[in-house]
C-alpha cells in the first residue's frame, strides 16, 4: 500500500495530519485536561492518524506507568530532520510542480506537514550525488592548486539544493541548517582523489581547509541560507569509502583542522557551532581504526575550546554512547546527525515499513534523545523508487520520501518516525525526565520519551515494541490516564499546560544512592538518578520478609516515595511496609500497605533520612521487581 501525496486536502487526509497548531487544546469546554493522541501502525493500518483524545484522571492504575516529571528538564532540542542531498534535490525537481509544492509542504510545514526543523547538507559531493563525477566547491584540473581558492563556488548547488533550501526555510522559519563535507578539494589530500585518502599534513593545506569552509558558511549565508552547525569531515575513520568521496581523518588531523578553523569562523559567522566526531557510536571494525576514543581525545584537547560539541551516526554500537560521552564532557552538547533506512532487495513493501519503524523508533526516535541528542537526522529526504540516484556508497538506503516513475510520491516510515519528532517538538524545547521500560536491544516493553515545549505544552513519543498490544498508564502529577497501542506501534500524546497537571511535589535527586537486597544473593544495584531500568528482581516467588533497602548517600527529606515495579506486570509487593533510618541499624515504620499495580505512591508526613527499607509483607506466585524508587518533596 502506498501513500500518495497529490494535493493539500489529499495529503491531510491520508497522512492524518490536521491543519491546526499541533499544540492547540481538544476544544473540549469542561476543565478536564485532555491529552490529543497520534498514532503510526507497523502495519500501516494509522499513518500519523489523530485518534479521540484522552482525558486525564485521578484514580492510580494497575498498568506499568509512564511518570512524565516535566519539573527535571534535560538537554534542548535544535530539531529533527534529513538532508536534501544532490540526489534528493535531483528527484524533488523531477517531480511535476504541483507535486513537488506538496511534496515539500507534507515535509516542512509546520500545521499542514510534519515540519522538519532540521537539515544535514553535505559540503560538496556524497555518495548520494545524481552526477556522474563527484565535486566539492573548489575543483582544479589535476597538479595544479589553489591555496588563494580563486576557483571557490557554489554555483552547482544554486542550480537545485539552494532554491529548496530557500524554500524549506520559507516554509518552516524555524529550520535549523548543518553543513559536513565528505571530502576536502582533491588538491588538498595526498592522493589527488576525493575517494580516499588524508590532507596532506601541511599547515599551509590546514589554513586553506578551513578558509574553504568558512567561504562555505559565507557564501551559503549570502544565498539565504545561513549554516547554523559544521562539522570538519563525515565519519572520519571510514578509511575505505566506497567510490566516494571520503577521508581518513585521524584525531591529530581533526585536531589542527578546528584549531585553524575556530578563530576564523568565529570572526565570520558567529553563529555558527563546530561539532566534533560527526561517526558511528562505536568504531565499527571495517575501520580498522585504533582510534576508539576518538571523540574524547577531541573533547580532552585544547581545540575543543571551539567546539560546542560531537555528533554520531548509528551504523554501529548503541545510544548509550552519548550519554557516556556527555557525562565525561557535561559542558559539551551531544546531535545525532544520520541513520538512513535500509531495504532488502527481495524484501516486501510491508515488511520494510515495519521493520524500519520499530528498529528507528527505539534507537532513534528515542534511543538517541534518552541519550542527549538534541538532533535526530535521517539521510536523504527523497530518493527515487530504486533508492537513488546515488554514485558510489548505499544502494539499499530508503528516504523519507519515494518517487516513483509515474510522478507520484509516497512516504516512507522514516517521515513518519521523524514526524512523530517534528511535528509536535519544536526548536527550543527541553527533554524532561520520563520513566520508560524498553530498552534499545528489543525487550517487548513500551519505551518513551518526552519533551516539554517553549510554550509550556508536552509532547510525549510512545513506542510499543511488543508485536501484540501493550496497554499503560500516562501520570503527570497527581492525574493519569490510560491507554493501549497496537504491537510496534508509534504514538505521540500532547497536552498543553494545565494546573490540573501541576504537581505539589518536586523530585529529590539521588545521585549515586545504592541499593541492596535481602534475603542475600539476590540480584541487586546501583540506583541511580536516571529513570530508566530495571534495578532489582526477587528471582523467586514473594515471600513476607524480603526486603530492599537504599543508601541514599546523604539524609534527604521527602513527602512521597514512588515504588515502580516498571514493565514485569505483576511483580509488584502485594503487601508492603515503608521505614527510614538516619544509620542503617535503627528502623521506624513510616507506612504499611498493600500493592494493587505496578506503581505504588506512598504518602507520609515530610520525613529526612538516610536510609530507606521497602520490604515485602505479603506472599504470591510472582517475582517481585523494582524497576525505580523515587522520592518527592
Amino acid at each position: 500500500m502506498r501513500t500518495a501525496v497529490r494535493s493539500a486536502a489529499t495529503a491531510a487526509l491520508v497522512l492524518g495530519l490536521a491543519a491546526v497548531p499541533a499544540t492547540q487544546a481538544s476544544g473540549h469546554r469542561d476543565d478536564a485536561p485532555r491529552a490529543r493522541v497520534w498514532v503510526t501502525a507497523a502495519d500501516r493500518s494509522e499513518l500519523m492518524a489523530e485518534r479521540p483524545a484522552v482525558a486525564f484522571g485521578t484514580g492510580s492504575s494497575p498498568h506499568q506507568t509512564i511518570v512524565v516529571d516535566p519539573d527535571r528538564a534535560e538537554q534542548v532540542v535544535d530539531g529533527f530532520g534529513a538532508s536534501i542531498t544532490d540526489s534528493s534535490a535531483s528527484v524533488l525537481h523531477g517531480l511535476a510542480p504541483a507535486v513537488r509544492e506538496e511534496t515539500m509542504r507534507g515535509l516542512f510545514d509546520p500545521v499542514r506537514g510534519i515540519g522538519v526543523s532540521f537539515l544535514r547538507q553535505p559540503v560538496g559531493s556524497s555518495d548520494f550525488t545524481a552526477a556522474a563525477e563527484h565535486y566539492t566547491y573548489d575543483d582544479v584540473p589535476a597538479g595544479q592548486t589553489d591555496f588563494p581558492l580563486r576557483h571557490f563556488s557554489i554555483a552547482r548547488d544554486e542550480q537545485r539544493v539552494l532554491p529548496l533550501l530557500r524554500q524549506a526555510k520559507r516554509l518552516n522559519p524555524e529550520l535549523k541548517v548543518m553543513g559536513t563535507p565528505w571530502s576536502p578539494p582533491a588538491w588538498m589530500k595526498t592522493t589527488g582523489s576525493l575517494v580516499g585518502g588524508r590532507l596532506k599534513d601541511d599547515p599551509a593545506v590546514y589554513d586553506a581547509y578551513a578558509r574553504y569552509l568558512v567561504k562555505f558558511v559565507q557564501a551559503y549565508a549570502a544565498a539565504g541560507v545561513p549554516v547554523d552547525f559544521l562539522s570538519v569531515q563525515n565519519e572520519p575513520q571510514n578509511r575505505t569509502p566506497d567510490a566516494y568521496p571520503g577521508t581518513d581523518m585521524p584525531v591529530a588531523q581533526q585536531l589542527r583542522v578546528i584549531e585553524a578553523l575556530g578563530p576564523k569562523l568565529r570572526l565570520a559567522s558567529p553563529r555558527t557551532k563546530i561539532l566534533a566526531y560527526d561517526h558511528n557510536w562505536a568504531t565499527h571494525p571495517n575501520d580498522g581504526g585504533t582510534e576508539t576514543d576518538y571523540p574524547y581525545q577531541v573533547l580532552r584537547s585544547r581545540a575543543a575550546r571551539w567546539v560546542a560539541g560531537t555528533a554520531f551516526h548509528c551504523y554501529y554500537g548503541d545510544p548509550g554512547a552519548q550519554t557516556a560521552l556527555h557525562e565525561a564532557f557535561p559542558d559539551k552538547g551531544i546531535w545525532f546527525t544520520e541513520c538512513s533506512g535500509s531495504r532488502g532487495a527481495t524484501d516486501p513493501p510491508a515488511k520494510v515499513f515495519r521493520d524500519t519503524l520499530t528498529w528507528h523508533a527505539r534507537n532513534v526516535v528515542i534511543g538517541t534523545t534518552r541519550n542527549q541528542a538534541r538532533s535526530v537526522v535521517n539521510w536523504n529526504i527523497a530518493l527515487d523508487s530504486t533508492g537513488g540516484p546515488h554514485n558510489g556508497g548505499c544502494a539499499t538506503c530508503t528516504g523519507l520520501v519515494t518517487a516513483h516513475p509515474d510522478g507520484t510520491v509516497t512516504t516512507d516510515a522514516e517521515y513518519y518516525t521523524v514526524g512523530h519528532l517534528s511535528k509536535f517538538v519544536k526548536p527550543g524545547a527541553r527533554r524532561v525526565a520520563s520513566t520508560s521500560f524498553g530498552t534499545t536491544g528489543w525487550n517487548g516493553q513500551v519505551m518513551d520519551v518526552a519533551f516539554r515545549n517553549p510554550d509550556g505544552s508536552t509532547a510525549l513519543v510512545v513506542h510499543n515494541q511488543n508485536d501484540d498490544p501493550r496497554s499503560f498508564a500516562v501520570r503527570v502529577g497527581e492525574r493519569s490516564f490510560e491507554y493501549t497501542l497496537p504491537g510496534g506501534a508509534l504514538a505521540t500524546f500532547t497536552w498543553p499546560r494545565h494546573h490540573a497537571l501541576e504537581s505539589r511535589l518536586h523530585r529529590v535527586r539521588l545521585d549515586g544512592a545504592r541499593a541492596t537486597a535481602f534475603p542475600a544473593g539476590e540480584n541487586a544495584g546501583a540506583l541511580v538518578d536516571d529513570d530508566a531500568s530495571t534495578r532489582w528482581s526477587s528471582g523467586r516467588a514473594q515471600a513476607a520478609g524480603q526486603y530492599v533497602q537504599l543508601d541514599l548517600g546523604s539524609r534527604e527529606h521527602f513527602r512521597r516515595v514512588a515504588v515502580d515495579s516498571g514493565g514485569n506486570l505483576g511483580d509488584y509487593a502485594r503487601g508492603w511496609e515503608l521505614s527510614a533510618s538516619d544509620d542503617g541499624r535503627s528502623w521506624r515504620t513510616l507506612a504499611t500497605g498493600t500493592g494493587v499495580g505496578q506503581l505504588t505512591e506512598i504518602d507520609v508526613r515530610r520525613t529526612g533520612a538516610r536510609h530507606l527499607r521497602i520490604t515485602s509483607t505479603g506472599t504470591a506466585g510472582s517475582w517481585w521487581s523494582i524497576a525505580d524508587v523515587r522520592l518527592y518533596d
